[in-house]
């Protein structure tokens, strides 16, 4: 027989079949918190796509350390345009001397610069037909054989028509750039501006990523 005390430990151990549900209810509540708690005191790591590392996280670098709207503006709309002229192995060269010489900032153009690369090799055979169209000049033989005859048999004329082809293809390019620069530059300051504004009140954390 059982004595009162070990009946009264059986009830609190095994609640009454009628207040089961009740029982569970409370059981998932707590564990809800629990885990909760647990989220919260080791957050999930985040991790950021490359783009977002390449180009976001360094610009809220930049803004952060002193760079002003309008000089990320300028910096970006330059290093994109000089990233696409046609050209081939003049971006970096380039980007360095132009922020240089009006004071941009030399690591906001190198990043667009660098963003644009394959959109410069896109571009290369438009910019060159451009050229040709807008000054008159001979159109561009893009058959290889056209061109080893000609480097075969006449290679100073090649070298001559390639230069024009250049010349021309960069002249539409400098246009090009002159018109959008600015375009892009004055766009792009109010969200730089905006970006400002969040990183000051530290609702863009810079987190590297995991």
């Amino acid at each position: 027989m059982l004595r009162t005390s070990d009946r009264r430990t059986l009830t609190r151990c095994n609640p009454p079949t009628g207040n089961t549900s009740r029982w569970q209810s409370i059981l998932n509540t707590v564990s809800y918190e629990q885990s909760s708690l647990a989220e919260a005191n080791h957050p999930s790591p985040v991790h950021h796509g490359w783009f977002y590392r390449r180009t976001v996280l360094p610009i809220l670098a930049l803004l952060r350390i002193g760079a002003t709207p309008e000089q990320l503006a300028w910096s970006i709309a330059v290093g994109l345009f000089i990233g696409i002229n046609p050209l081939l192995g003049s971006t970096t060269v380039a980007c360095l001397a132009i922020a240089g010489l009006f004071r941009l900032n030399v690591a906001a153009s190198q990043i667009a610069n660098h963003v644009v690369y394959p959109l410069q090799l896109l571009l290369f055979i438009p910019f060159l037909r451009l050229g040709t169209r807008l000054f008159g000049t001979a159109p561009l033989p893009l058959k290889p054989a056209q061109i080893m005859d000609a480097a075969k048999h006449h290679p100073l004329d090649l070298i001559r028509e390639l230069w024009r082809w250049e010349w021309h293809a960069l002249a539409v390019w400098a246009i090009v750039a002159a018109v959008m620069i600015p375009l892009v530059a004055l766009a792009a300051t109010p969200l730089f501006r905006h970006l400002l504004k969040r990183v000051k009140g530290r609702q863009y954390p810079i987190v590297p990523a995991h």
